[in-house]
Formats: structure tokens, C-alpha cells, sequence
């Protein structure tokens, strides 16, 4: 009976260290988890930065900045022409119209977004937005000679090509939410 007890604890131990395994491989962040690395278009992205946006006391939402090439400063990391993706996780339902305000609000700071050809393109990704429901996903996610895709269920789907509006948007959100050295 001894016996048979020690393979069963040996089995348990087993399963929990391939699960504690399994979950070492994801970030959480406000109940909200997020692997460490993903595959897109045979690229392997890493989980760069997580983290949390809050206003006032509610909890908004979950967001994390993945990237083929991690680097150490924020100019790499906007100049890099690889793949590279926002993936934003709803928290709380939030109506179309304060996404649009927020986003205009937060990519103020870059004066490219405010005039011209990037402005254009700023509208055609903001009239992508929807309402957001809690648990909704809203990924940005730039492709070398392909663009900005948008696409989760908080947009209709849009892309936008070339490399400068990408650049443009990666910048605002960095100076925002600094994440590497400047």
C-alpha cells in the first residue's frame, strides 16, 4: 500500500510541476494574463511590458506591448522595422465615444497625428473603434511592408499601410507610457 501511495505522489507532483510550468509562461496583470511569447506570421513577438490603466477607481483595462526585437531604448524600439503589437484587454464596458476621446487624447502628443497624411490615418483607425465590452480585445500590430493591422472585437478591422503612421502611433503611445530608457 506504501508502494502504491508513492506513485500516486509522484504522479501529483509530476502534474504540478507541468502546470506550474505552463503558468510561469504567462504574465498577469489585473487578473488578466498574457503570454510571454506569442507566433505571428512565423515570428516569435516577447512579452516586452504589461501593464495596468486605471481612471479614478474603475480598472479599464489590461494592456501589453509585444516585440520581435526587445531593445533598450525607446528610439530602437519605434525605429524597428519588425513586428510589433498593442494587445489592449477590456475591463469594463466603455462606450465608442469616450475609446475615440481617449485615443485622440493620448496621441496628441505626436504633432504628425494632428495634420496631414497621418491625421488621415488616424481617422481611418479611430473609425474603426466600436463599443467595448468587459472581456473585449482590441490588437494593433505592425507588419514590415504590410503596416498597422487593428483588428479584436473593439474594431470593424482596418489596415493601414506603410511604416510611418505605425512609427507615429508606437511613438505617442511610448512617450506616454514610457517603457524603456529615453
Amino acid at each position: 500500500m506504501v508502494r502504491g501511495e508513492w506513485k500516486v505522489g509522484a504522479r501529483c507532483l509530476v502534474l504540478s510541476a507541468m502546470l506550474a510550468a505552463g503558468l510561469s509562461e504567462a504574465k498577469e496583470v489585473g487578473g488578466v494574463k498574457m503570454p510571454d511569447t506569442l507566433q505571428l506570421q512565423g515570428r516569435q513577438l516577447e512579452l516586452a511590458h504589461m501593464a495596468l490603466k486605471e481612471k479614478l477607481f474603475f480598472n479599464v483595462y489590461v494592456w501589453g506591448l509585444y516585440m520581435e526585437q526587445v531593445p533598450r531604448v525607446e528610439s530602437e524600439a519605434i525605429a524597428a522595422n519588425s513586428v510589433k503589437q498593442l494587445h489592449f484587454r477590456f475591463l469594463r464596458k466603455v462606450r465608442r465615444d469616450q475609446l475615440l476621446d481617449a485615443f485622440r487624447q493620448g496621441l496628441s502628443s505626436n504633432a504628425a497625428l494632428r495634420s496631414g497624411p497621418l491625421q488621415q490615418n488616424l481617422e481611418t483607425l479611430l473609425a474603426s473603434l466600436k463599443d467595448v465590452s468587459k472581456g473585449d480585445n482590441l490588437v494593433i500590430t505592425y507588419v514590415p511592408d504590410t503596416g498597422l493591422q487593428v483588428s479584436g472585437e473593439a474594431s470593424g478591422g482596418v489596415v493601414i499601410p506603410g511604416k510611418p503612421f505605425a512609427d507615429a502611433l508606437f511613438s505617442a503611445w511610448l512617450h506616454r507610457h514610457p517603457v524603456f530608457s529615453r
